[in-house]
């Protein structure tokens, strides 16, 4: 059991410190990170937004950011996996009823995990869902589909899957990963993020009982935080791997770069055009923290004040930080081998790993439309719009 912000922060730096000595390595291999997640369930991280009345630490925000920074710092593919898990936790504080937050509560404080099975390919878009609910005689449903991208599904103890009942409206249903009829594949190949395990989800005319389903149509009908808190974890995960990227490639300029002959200097680390460089990228790395923080706040101003307004604010301030956070991670990941030299591209090394993660990850929603939402919102005071993705 977690306490309170202070103690989960001080265990996911600690955890983030273990989770970086072997993050390349199970890149390389792609070996799955079981271990790394079954010690992230034993600490009690997974369940630090359980309420204080069902015997949770009900973090902030900004604690829950920062340690999702944290594990990006170590592991851009680690970070990823329970970032759908936080979300789902959030559909059940919304939507859940009494009984349905007494029971799954204690699961995640008994160290369970949530994967996810949200996104279809074949589809118009990510919000045409195709995955059915059809009501059976009993009151309970059969669940259909197929969903792709399922990160953390593969390792998860419930599978959250979006679909649409007769009327066409979003609910979510929880289902054991073990049920009847559930097949979960490990066949994602991305270039980066590699050992997510984001795969696909094969659901069978499952079994699920009536007190499993949540009416996720319902969160989004008035002033919510939902979209603001998952995007902001996304933010958390592109700000974790530029400040990991950097570190990284501070430590092999140090250690094992080899000066420009122009410069005269001993070592590359004395190379004021290499300073000035690494000065300009930890702007961006810094820039992107502060943005967090920021954007962290509003959630929790937003949350303890909830309106129109209110929520709004969070939205936008948090698109803001995930436009910075994700360029951030791109281009310091990037430039890691500009100011390293020839040696680091070496595939033995694998510090591509950074530009390969921040590259994949930064795939998972357009900047440019968060872009369009902050100028309509600062231009004309348009309030953007109720979805999980701002």
């Amino acid at each position: 059991m977690i306490s309170d912000d202070a103690e989960a922060l001080a265990l996911a730096a600690a955890l983030a410190d273990e989770f970086r000595a072997g993050a390349s390595e199970r890149d390389a291999e792609r070996r799955l990170p079981r271990a790394e997640l079954d010690r992230l369930s034993d600490s009690g991280l997974l369940a630090v937004t359980v309420p204080a009345e069902y015997g949770g630490a009900d973090v902030s925000a900004q604690t829950l950011a920062e340690i999702f920074r944290l594990l990006g710092s170590a592991d851009g593919s680690l970070a990823q996996i329970p970032q759908s898990h936080f979300a789902y936790v959030n559909v059940i504080r919304r939507q859940g009823t009494e009984d349905q937050q007494k029971f799954f509560f204690a699961e995640l404080l008994a160290g369970r995990r949530f994967g996810n099975a949200q996104s279809e390919a074949g589809t118009k878009h990510i919000q045409d869902i195709r995955t059915r609910l059809t009501p059976r005689p009993d009151g309970s449903y059969r669940l259909t589909g197929v969903k792709h991208y399922s990160t953390g599904a593969l390792f998860a103890d419930w599978i959250p899957v979006l679909a649409r009942t007769e009327d066409d409206n979003l609910h979510v249903a929880y289902v054991p990963s073990g049920a009847e009829g559930v097949t979960v594949v490990d066949d994602w190949d991305g270039m980066g993020q590699r050992t997510t395990a984001g795969g696909t989800v094969r659901l069978e005319a499952v079994a699920v009982p009536a007190d499993r389903v949540l009416p996720h149509h319902l969160t989004f009908e008035g002033p919510q935080l939902h979209g603001a808190v998952a995007q902001l974890l996304h933010a958390a995960i592109d700000a974790g791997i530029a400040g990991g990227a950097l570190a990284e490639a501070a430590e092999f300029v140090r250690t094992k770069s080899r000066p420009w002959f122009e410069s005269g200097l001993e070592t590359a680390a004395e190379d004021p055009l290499l300073i000035q460089r690494f000065g300009e990228l930890a702007l961006q790395v810094r820039a992107s923290e502060a943005l967090l923080i920021q954007a962290a706040k509003a959630v929790d101003a937003a949350r303890a004040n909830l309106n129109d307004d209110s929520a709004a604010e969070a939205s936008i301030a948090v698109a803001a930080a995930k436009v910075y956070a994700a360029q951030a991670a791109v281009e310091v990941a990037g430039a890691l081998f500009e100011v390293s030299g020839t040696r680091s591209a070496v595939n033995s090394l694998n510090l591509h790993r950074h530009w390969r993660d921040a590259r994949t990850h930064t795939l998972h929603d357009p900047a440019r439309w968060k872009i369009q939402h902050i100028g309509r919102y600062v231009l004309n005071g348009t309030r953007p719009p109720r979805h999980g993705l701002l």
